[in-house]
């Protein structure tokens, strides 16, 4: 694809990045599409994160940014201000220049993440939802599911302060209970989302034991990686309904794009998915 003097520049910023699929994606888009942008991933460790992004967004050429692990959630501390689920949240995966130069983040993963739900055909309303893991993606995925009106949205996360800190701003936006969990155990769970970056490598350990998931229980993994991960083959061989992330991201592509100025893309690819379903999946 041709990058010019013209080009706008997108970042992702993630500390790895190695595993990020959203450039191969957006920038297909970009040149299908006759989209003069280009999105280039950034490793860039914590302790930089806040020098990074207000000298990123001093170039005028910057069109915003995609945010992965570990940053989203320290990210927030960085904007003006954000959109309401992000800061229900307390986490932001995209960060844009507003017109009066505000710095501004918004949070797509939940929705993504509740999208793709409803794409397989994985009912929310009443059922008991275990979320593992408590960073950046976990407080997404709980915001969504909280906003969804789960029946119970437990929450595990090694830090017990931090999963209590997230189930007590998401108490007031749900209509059933949401708790902190004692352990990762899935027994009892209709279905159980993996937010952890266990999976990132092939010799990670679970994150929590496939053998304790209810009969009729499925798991949502939002890691997404070339081959499937641990908990994927787990619960492959034992005949459990389970999914990684792709669809997640899938789902969020149009809020995105429309968040980053690009509406018509974004209508294009709401009204048909297949393109970037293709690209996306596994072969």
């Amino acid at each position: 694809m041709p990058i010019t003097g013209t080009t706008r520049v997108f970042l992702i910023a993630g500390d790895p990045v190695a595993q990020v699929r959203a450039p191969e994606i957006y920038n297909h888009l970009f040149e299908r599409h006759g989209i003069d942008a280009v999105l280039v991933p950034v490793k860039v460790p914590p302790a930089r994160l806040a020098d990074f992004v207000r000298n990123a967004f001093g170039a005028e050429n910057v069109g915003g940014m995609w945010v992965t692990i570990p940053h989203k959630a320290a990210m927030m501390a960085l904007m003006d201000r954000c959109d309401p689920v992000a800061q229900l949240a307390g986490a932001v995966n995209a960060v844009r220049r507003a017109d009066d130069g505000a710095i501004e983040g918004a949070l797509f993963d939940g929705i993504g993440f509740v999208k793709g739900l409803d794409h397989f055909g994985i009912p929310l309303e009443g059922r008991r939802v275990l979320v593992i893991g408590a960073g950046g993606g976990g407080q997404a995925v709980a915001a969504a599911l909280a906003l969804r009106g789960v029946g119970e949205l437990a929450i595990y996360n090694r830090s017990t302060d931090r999963a209590a800190d997230l189930c007590a701003r998401l108490a007031a936006a749900s209509g059933g209970v949401t708790k902190v969990a004692a352990s990762p155990d899935p027994a009892g769970y209709d279905l159980i989302v993996n937010c952890t970056s266990q999976g990132l490598k092939q010799d990670d350990p679970l994150p929590f034991d496939p053998k304790r998931v209810d009969a009729g229980a499925a798991v949502e993994d939002i890691i997404m990686t070339r081959e499937p991960t641990p908990l994927l083959k787990a619960c492959a061989e034992l005949g459990i309904s389970a999914h990684a992330g792709f669809e997640m991201l899938v789902q969020q592509i149009p809020e995105y794009l429309r968040f980053f100025g690009m509406p018509e893309l974004a209508r294009t690819l709401q009204d048909d998915t297949s393109e970037v379903r293709a690209l996306l999946y596994p072969k």
